[in-house]
């Protein structure tokens, strides 16, 4: 990877191998690969579908994994609760059918914790709670879901992100992904998350327009995020465009001082522009940040060869 031209940026590497793992994953998984690899019990499973908590069934798909996966997060709260739990979230929030699968929940103690938007919810008490005042609470009894903006909107837009995050992890195929994370902007276009992590899956499919589009709304939409500015200098660096990755790469390290990867690819365009003495100092702060991993041992090879390099001048 390192003495060839050009160089892969370091995390599209990553996001390629990540998609070819992907492509490999099985739609449907047998009980026994299930339980095995979630460490779980034939009885425990048996136990969860006989209270509704997940629908027997021979196989199960991806989204089946995600709840299961988060039932056993919720291991210390009694079932009782989580039904409770999991009726109120389908009646407060739109769209949720499989708020184990679809939403991010959590063990709080003994208690529920359900995060979206920043906020977290308990719906043991069958009602949406959320970080509001009581006139705020009332207005989002009171009027219809089509008609609140603002805190709602952001809401759904989260469920829709955590949905396509969900999506991502489990290996599902890249378009259902891609769907979750437009329906989050189409409810919040300003939401960054979902601009980046769509423009990193148009990317991937070498939408590079496309992705363009969404890496820069997203820098828009918050300015002080780091992931956008990475990856928008990224996208520059792939095509060739070495002055504006430098200054997106340059504006992560800003916003993050601590941002390795950053520095990985402020080293290596450096390189590829024969400005030895700042990809020397490029690698020597990544590795201030990052001594131990593969990644690190990589980058001490380019360092020890640039110096070696510049010594023999």
């Amino acid at each position: 990877m390192l003495d060839s031209a050009p160089a892969v940026p370091h995390n599209q590497i990553i996001a390629v191998i990540g998609h070819m793992k992907e492509m490999d994953q099985p739609s449907e998984y047998l009980r026994a690969e299930v339980c095995r690899m979630l460490n779980l019990s034939e009885r425990k499973l048996k136990s969860w579908e006989k209270l509704g908590l997940v629908s027997p069934s021979a196989t199960f798909g991806f989204s089946d994994l995600i709840a299961l996966k988060t039932l056993k997060r919720l291991s210390d709260i009694p079932p009782k609760k989580i039904q409770l739990a999991l009726l109120s979230l389908r009646k407060s929030l739109k769209d949720v059918e499989q708020p184990l699968s679809q939403l991010k929940i959590t063990a709080d103690g003994r208690r529920i914790a359900v995060h979206v938007a920043g906020n977290r919810m308990e719906p043991i008490s069958g009602q949406l709670l959320l970080d509001f005042d009581d006139a705020e609470i009332q207005k989002l009894r009171t009027f219809p879901t089509e008609a609140i903006r603002g805190p709602l909107d952001e809401v759904q837009s989260e469920f829709w992100f955590q949905r396509g995050l969900a999506l991502e992890e489990t290996g599902a195929p890249a378009s259902d992904a891609v769907l979750a994370y437009r329906k989050a902007i189409e409810v919040n276009p300003k939401a960054a998350g979902a601009l980046v992590n769509l423009g990193t899956l148009l990317f991937r499919m070498r939408k590079l327009k496309e992705a363009e589009s969404y890496y820069t709304r997203a820098v828009d939409a918050d300015p002080s995020y780091p992931l956008a500015q990475f990856n928008l200098g990224n996208l520059y660096d792939e095509q060739g465009n070495s002055e504006e990755a430098r200054k997106f790469y340059l504006n992560a390290t800003r916003l993050n001082p601590r941002y390795a990867d950053a520095y990985f690819n402020l080293a290596l365009l450096c390189e590829r522009n024969n400005d030895i003495l700042q990809a020397i100092g490029y690698w020597q702060t990544y590795l201030k940040l990052d001594s131990t991993s593969s990644w690190a041992r990589a980058a001490r090879k380019q360092l020890d060869r640039l110096k070696r390099a510049v010594r023999s001048k």
